[in-house]
């Protein structure tokens, strides 16, 4: 058989590479390692290795957790079309932490922590305003150990140090805001365009670096008073660039929190 050259094999490899779902498979295929050798020099190589790691899929758990919540959000946003919502008594889910809460709940049954397999996922309350001394109410939530149910840790934590300037304070805040990540729950305590106190979201993308900025979706951060009751807007992929949450949230006795699903999610049996 004729030997083909680099390229031509190369070429034909990543083709049937592309098409191999296409072949009847009774089930997925663990890591694929092809090493391609230069006909011409048998010591020059190129390795293309693909993984196929996850249970029969091409996402993780923990993306899958956090695609079912934005996907909702979004299809939230869309049934709403831009119409305010009630958001004035318990029961309503268009209140800010009642909309984040139940994302969370109407897609955490189908997920555990690998650590607690039979624990079912739960989201902690906001802290009680009795318990809040050195901040206000709405920086952070309730300390609810990961044995309870609770799938969240506090990846990144900004309180206003009034032992600093405000300069100071700043800085800091601007640096809590870039760690950022999609699927990240956000609860602050603030006093920002639209309104005084605590308020909670999630983000829907990472910090964006090239423009500063974060995307999220949440609902009555926007809002109107209608016959002495409440509306919220829901929104979704909002854009602000950081230093207008920093302005919300950078001040004495305010602070927040952004809270981070564990890396252990799994699927539940």
């Amino acid at each position: 058989m004729r030997i083909l050259k680099t390229r031509q094999f190369l070429a034909f490899t990543l083709l049937m590479v592309t098409l191999f779902p296409v072949f009847a498979m009774p089930s997925a295929f663990a890591d694929i390692s092809i090493t391609i050798s230069d006909s011409d020099d048998p010591t020059s190589a190129v390795e293309i290795v693909t993984d196929d790691s996850s249970d029969g899929g091409d996402t993780s758990a923990r993306e899958a957790f956090i695609d079912g919540i934005l996907s909702l959000a979004e299809e939230k946003f869309d049934d709403t079309n831009g119409r305010a919502q009630r958001a004035a008594y318990k029961s309503d889910i268009y209140i800010c932490k009642n909309f984040t809460v139940y994302l969370f709940k109407e897609n955490a049954g189908d997920f555990r922590m690998e650590e607690y397999p039979d624990t079912p996922l739960v989201i902690p309350n906001n802290k009680p305003k009795k318990e809040c001394i050195e901040y206000v109410y709405g920086a952070e939530w309730i300390d609810v150990p990961a044995p309870d149910g609770n799938p969240f840790y506090a990846a990144a934590t900004f309180r206003y140090d009034a032992d600093k300037t405000m300069a100071e304070n700043r800085e800091i805040a601007r640096d809590f805001l870039k760690q950022v990540q999609r699927g990240d729950y956000f609860q602050m305590a603030a006093n920002y365009y639209y309104g005084i106190g605590a308020h909670s979201m999630i983000f829907s993308s990472d910090y964006d670096a090239e423009n500063d900025s974060v995307h999220w979706t949440d609902s009555n951060m926007k809002g109107k008073t209608v016959n002495d009751e409440r509306y919220g807007y829901v929104q979704y992929d909002a854009v602000k660039e950081i230093d207008w949450f920093v302005d919300a949230f950078c001040r004495k006795k305010y602070g927040a929190t952004i809270y981070r699903l564990r890396d252990d999610i799994i699927w539940a049996d």
